[in-house]
């Protein structure tokens, strides 16, 4: 990892030309990264293309002379099998760092396999949308070797606002879960209080601004209600089907564990049961109004 402990590296791969991927993209490039990226659509690569990244024609054009990788992609499975398809390409000591919301225990095999091999498998997912990305104020929580995580922090300074290594391989994406069930409930016990507190004539915004100033303040209250809801423009650029994606996650990681969380059921529950009135293609964002149009 010599190019990697020296704090510079000269080409980036970025697997991943969606919402989210594209945006890293564009901020690397702005930041004065070289990038090169690949996605098996060539809608998402052509968008890529745009935003001056080289674009790869497949993962072996990909790999050549990148000793960090990106992994941008919207399920464990996927990520699973582009590593796989990946893997024979890999120079030694390429570190790759998985930015999508996946699953701890594919995670763990994903960085046993990497080591046997001789490169590194860090996975960090992020929050903040492809606006956080775009604009490099995403938070990270990471996973994995520190010595790693070092050797890429200049690149991660430039993507991200904060960094948090919370534990070894999985721990990120086992954070990540949390945050985004948490995140999940917040948007459902808001969009009640909001109703609640209309029924006693108390405005939306009015509550927002109490509640903000208060104990019960989150990122739903503080960011999501005022930007996205309040202003009715429901478009953060994340979908009801990866947040539905996401808490059905948290419930099979518990499941997996043996624990009963019953707070946790009853937050997937209304996520699945809102998916006749809201797509997955609706931004998350909605489920607001999904619980206003019940109460009607």
């Amino acid at each position: 990892m010599e190019t990697l402990q020296q704090g510079r590296v000269a080409m980036i791969g970025l697997i991943g030309g969606g919402a989210m991927g594209g945006a890293m993209a564009a901020r690397l490039v702005e930041t004065g990264h070289s990038i090169r990226c690949y996605d098996a659509s060539a809608l998402a690569l052509e968008k890529v293309r745009q935003t001056g990244a080289e674009i790869a024609a497949n993962l072996a054009d990909l790999a050549q002379g990148c000793s960090l990788i990106i992994l941008s992609l919207p399920r464990a499975e996927i990520v699973a099998e582009v590593m796989t398809q990946l893997e024979p390409h890999l120079a030694k000591g390429t570190v790759i760092l998985d930015t999508s919301t996946s699953e701890p225990e594919t995670t763990k095999a994903l960085a046993e396999r990497a080591s046997a091999a001789g490169y590194v498998f860090l996975d960090g997912p992020v929050s903040g949308g492809p606006l956080g990305a775009r604009s490099g104020t995403m938070t990270m929580v990471m996973g994995g070797a520190a010595q790693a995580i070092e050797a890429i922090r200049p690149v991660l300074a430039d993507l991200t606002a904060k960094i948090v290594h919370v534990g070894p391989s999985g721990s990120g994406h086992a954070a990540k879960i949390a945050n985004n069930l948490l995140c999940a409930a917040n948007l459902v016990l808001v969009s009640e209080m909001a109703r609640l507190a209309e029924s006693s004539g108390v405005a939306l915004e009015n509550l927002l601004e109490g509640v903000n100033a208060g104990s019960g303040r989150s990122g739903v209250s503080e960011v999501n209600f005022p930007k996205w809801i309040v202003s009715g423009d429901y478009n953060s650029g994340f979908t009801m089907g990866l947040m539905r994606k996401d808490v059905g996650l948290a419930g099979k990681l518990a499941a997996a564990a043996g624990l009963d969380l019953p707070a946790t059921r009853a937050i997937a529950a209304i996520w699945e049961d809102s998916q006749s009135a809201l797509p997955d293609s609706a931004d998350f964002n909605e489920i607001y109004t999904y619980g206003a149009k019940a109460n009607d």
